[in-house]
């Protein structure tokens, strides 16, 4: 499905503005965040900061939540960053738009390339959604609605853990106990990896056999929750076949999937969607929104 951009003039000054802060910038990724969080500002949220998920690599997250969340939906947010950057604290935006909306948003961090290859993120991953599981109530989330999302390399580790079952059958979870998947522009279906990617070389591997272990396309077997696709037409970092692929992939063996093309969307302005000032570039929020409220149970209780 195609959906037109909903762009307004003001959003479109200001997604130029954090363009030109980009190009200025350069690197220094931390300063862009901080500023587009200095924007947001939602009342009748409580956030929880830090808290220490895996006390081995002392690896935390953050919760955001309504004020007296009851049964509230839950959402894991797997940020991207080419599996080598990233912060949680860069995503406040995102966690305070969800909680905003009766949904209770975690955001964890997880190790990142070099430190570790996929091994590592992934265990992370899905240590960070196990413990979700099990402390959602006392967070006034509902265990049985609890969403997976990602943006980008993000999109990659929470795919990958709602299709292939052995990462969370540590914690005795399998994908079916989570309520869906919401993808923003994920990486699905990269493989053979180009020879000049040296860092994704680096933590997939040389090999097909090692590559196609990160392919989330490879392992749906029709026992996967639903899931939301989201992909921009625009996008210049994640190509758009990654979306279809995964679509069709899943149409198949006849898994609920709704694949959401963005006509003129890039790649950053999928995740910046979710802030106030650039709501208007993208859908991403509604269509998120949307979703959570048509596969939530019939208990979980979320603001419209």
């Amino acid at each position: 499905m195609i959906f037109p951009p909903h762009r307004s003039p003001l959003s479109l000054f200001l997604r130029a503005a954090l363009l030109a802060m980009v190009v200025v910038l350069g690197g220094c990724r931390a300063t862009l965040f901080a500023g587009l969080n200095t924007t947001d500002r939602h009342a009748g949220i409580e956030t929880t900061s830090g808290i220490v998920f895996d006390t081995q690599h002392q690896l935390k997250l953050d919760v955001y939540r309504p004020a007296n969340a009851e049964h509230a939906p839950v959402v894991v947010f797997f940020y991207g960053g080419s599996w080598t950057h990233g912060e949680r604290a860069w995503y406040r935006f995102v966690g305070t738009t969800l909680a905003s909306h009766g949904v209770i948003a975690v955001i964890p961090d997880y190790r990142k390339y070099p430190q570790v290859k996929m091994d590592g993120f992934m265990q992370d991953a899905a240590r960070a959604v196990a413990w979700t599981h099990q402390h959602a109530q006392e967070f006034g989330g509902a265990p049985n609605d609890i969403f997976v999302m990602g943006h980008s390399a993000g999109g990659q580790i929470g795919a990958l853990l709602m299709t292939d079952p052995s990462w969370l059958a540590p914690y005795d979870l399998h994908p079916t106990d989570f309520a869906g998947f919401i993808g923003l522009a994920g990486c699905y279906d990269f493989m053979p990896i180009p020879a000049d990617e040296k860092d994704m070389l680096g933590m997939f591997g040389h090999d097909e056999a090692s590559q196609a272990r990160a392919q989330p396309v490879r392992f749906v077997s029709g026992n996967e929750p639903p899931m939301l696709l989201l992909q921009g037409t625009a996008d210049k970092e994640v190509d758009p076949s990654n979306a279809m692929s995964l679509t069709h992939v899943l149409q198949a063996h006849h898994v609920p999937v709704t694949l959401k093309l963005y006509p003129g969307v890039g790649h950053i302005a999928m995740v910046f969607a979710f802030s106030r000032p650039l709501k208007n570039d993208a859908p991403t929020l509604e269509d998120t929104l949307q979703f959570i409220r048509t596969h939530k149970s019939a208990g979980a209780v979320t603001a419209h």
